[in-house]
């Protein structure tokens, strides 16, 4: 399980960093008070990233390891690109994010809960979810997450500007690669 959680925690966290979802968190952040931000992620999250594991752990079950390893060795190559692609709020986005109203943990948990579905992280997480303990992953790759929005919040309130994006996407992209090339080569030697 411990594995699952590091490996989880510090791939999701990595990933986070530069993607929309930090953007969200600190437009919500200049509406809301931070904690009701980080509970609505943390909800959100929680859900999104238990369904992420159910689906991994499905298929860890049903595939066997050398192909799992290849797909998620090309899956990582995959989140490399996007990541170096790069992620921004649209301005529909962004709109629905300031003007959200109600409850500010259920504005904050709804928006996120749709932005995550389908959203590189979730994706990763299933990919992790196939390799180690699906509880590991879901407690690792949650935390991950909100640990990596909460970072945003507190440097855009104490800094009032965004992280050097393009060094943090490559910084993130190189990881992803090289957990991708693991991956391959571990899936190759199970083939072999």
């Amino acid at each position: 399980m411990w594995a699952g959680f590091l490996v989880s925690f510090g791939v999701i966290f990595v990933a986070e960093l530069g993607d929309k979802s930090q953007l969200m968190a600190m437009t919500f952040a200049t509406r809301y008070k931070a904690w009701h931000v980080i509970v609505g992620i943390t909800v959100a999250t929680t859900v999104v990233h238990l369904g992420s594991v159910a689906i991994g752990f499905g298929l860890g079950e049903a595939m066997p390891t050398g192909w799992i390893n290849i797909v998620a060795g090309v899956a990582f190559f995959g989140f490399a690109a996007w990541t170096l692609r790069g992620d921004s709020l649209s301005d529909d986005e962004s709109q629905k994010a300031s003007r959200a109203t109600g409850s500010a943990i259920m504005a904050v948990g709804i928006a996120f809960f749709l932005a995550e579905l389908g959203d590189k992280t979730m994706l990763a997480t299933v990919t992790l979810a196939t390799q180690h303990d699906w509880v590991g992953v879901w407690i690792g790759s949650t935390i991950g997450m909100v640990a990596a929005d909460a970072l945003a919040i507190v440097v855009g309130r104490l800094l009032s500007q965004r992280l050097p994006e393009r060094t943090v996407a490559i910084g993130a992209a190189i990881l992803f690669a090289l957990f991708g090339a693991v991956l391959l080569v571990e899936g190759i030697t199970h083939l072999t």
